[in-house]
């Protein structure tokens, strides 16, 4: 009779610790990072073997034997993986908008335009004062167009300097926190909520970590993970409680690297995923959209000031430089004040000679210094189109993903409330089992 008691309270023990389980998961449904929870249960076999009347061994009752995890490590990779390659393609489409918005703010195109179509005026009436300072106006706007360009891009930079200090302080943060959850895991029961919570953490801080670099994660038997950055074949940024720190440098001619300090040693890495590797790749294209905005400024600025240079201006006097540069190629001035001081006309023709406009007018042609231009902002736009495009296809690649290690590790709340009312049932029926116990026991003792 005893065997029957303890048989009805082993079940009351483990369909209690099954109920406090799916209560949990119920809590849980919502929370980020959650993955359900099981209660493990075991038959609790006889030790001596007792017979019945059958001849038969019965058991004990039941045990918990720990509390199961539902995961998937390849669904889990794959959600990583996605977030890492949407990660790059938004931190690239952020350089392409502040590239955007700087080309398109200074209109050097519109404004290289109406300075050329502003000597044309000039060449129709060299001696009028009016085309001659609007010439010079027209300049001036040209400077400025270049000018500001040139810190709009500069501010680019800039940006995305910050944006790459804050990713790399991210990572040294993430990296800390995941050698603190294998520190956790290593204390931890197997087999314990505590395991499986502190396994969400690990999950949920490598998920966040992806979606900044591309990883590579292997894990030992008790789930503490150890983790490469930039891929399976990078250097080591966390193993077991030792964490790695990384760090960004961008060189003066535009080129951004990343490196991982551990152990006292420092190594270069690659990322090819993540906002690390869309950092790499806009630092490149802002540097490289700035070198072109140069090449175009100081081939403008040195063949108008070369044309000046050669000509007369109206007092016949040589031409004086219509433009002065700065430290950089777009830092430009004008350093022509005086509309007289166009030089319209060529060596030995007189104030009405318009002969060395012509210069101005082949020059324009030879340049193509407006179609540049507009050509840098239409090769530009495409691009971010394109990347927008292939964002929105990777964040539905990433959203399949998640469903797909949710149906495994997800809560499912009518499954939960099936389990909650199946060890409902369950418990009242070990309950039972004691009852019945007790009164079967009474009943012999009545009867002795």
């Amino acid at each position: 009779m005893s065997d029957l008691l303890s048989i009805g309270a082993s079940g009351l023990r483990a369909y209690q610790s099954a109920l406090t389980t799916v209560s949990d998961n119920i809590a849980n449904a919502n929370t980020p990072g959650y993955a359900r929870r099981s209660t493990a249960l075991a038959e609790v076999a006889p030790s001596n073997g007792v017979l019945t009347s059958q001849r038969t061994t019965t058991g004990n009752g039941v045990l918990v034997t720990g509390v199961d995890r539902a995961a998937d490590p390849l669904r889990a990779g794959a959600v990583r993986s996605a977030e890492a390659d949407l990660g790059r393609t938004e931190a690239s489409i952020d350089a392409l908008d502040a590239i955007e918005t700087s080309l398109s703010g200074g209109d050097i195109s519109g404004a290289l335009s109406s300075f050329f179509n502003s000597f044309r005026t000039i060449a129709a009436d060299p001696t009028a004062s009016a085309p001659r300072a609007a010439a010079i106006e027209a300049a001036s706007r040209v400077a400025t167009a270049f000018a500001t360009t040139g810190r709009a891009l500069d501010q680019a930079s800039a940006n995305l300097d910050s944006t790459a200090d804050g990713a790399v302080s991210s990572i040294d943060t993430i990296a800390a926190s995941i050698a603190r959850v294998n520190n956790g895991l290593a204390r931890s029961a197997d087999g314990s909520a505590a395991r499986a919570s502190l396994l969400d953490q690990r999950d949920q801080l490598l998920d966040e970590l992806s979606g900044l670099t591309d990883l590579g994660v292997t894990t030992d038997a008790i789930g503490r993970a150890t983790v490469t950055i930039g891929g399976n074949a990078g250097p080591v940024l966390v193993s077991g409680t030792e964490a790695g720190n990384v760090t960004y440098v961008r060189g003066a001619t535009g080129p951004a690297s990343f490196s991982v300090f551990r152990a006292g040693v420092s190594t270069s890495i690659t990322p090819t995923g993540g906002t690390l590797a869309g950092i790499a790749e806009s630092a490149q294209r802002i540097s490289d959209t700035r070198a072109a905005i140069n090449t175009i400024a100081t081939d403008f600025t040195t063949g108008i000031n070369a044309i000046q240079a050669q000509g007369r201006d109206l007092d016949g006097a040589p031409g004086g430089a219509l433009f002065a540069v700065g430290t950089t190629p777009t830092d430009i001035g004008i350093a022509l004040i005086s509309p007289r001081g166009i030089a319209a006309a060529a060596v030995g023709g007189g104030p009405r000679d318009n002969a060395n406009l012509t210069a101005l007018e082949a020059l324009r042609s030879s340049g193509g210094f407006e179609t540049q231009t507009s050509n840098l902002i239409a090769e530009n736009g495409a691009t971010l189109q394109g990347r927008r495009t292939v964002a929105d296809a990777q964040g539905a690649i990433r959203d399949g993903a998640v469903a797909a290690r949710d149906q495994v590790s997800g809560v499912n709340l009518d499954t939960e409330a099936l389990d909650l009312l199946r060890f409902q049932q369950a418990y009242q029926a070990s309950s039972r089992v004691i009852q019945v116990a007790r009164e079967t026991f009474q009943s012999i003792l009545d009867i002795a």
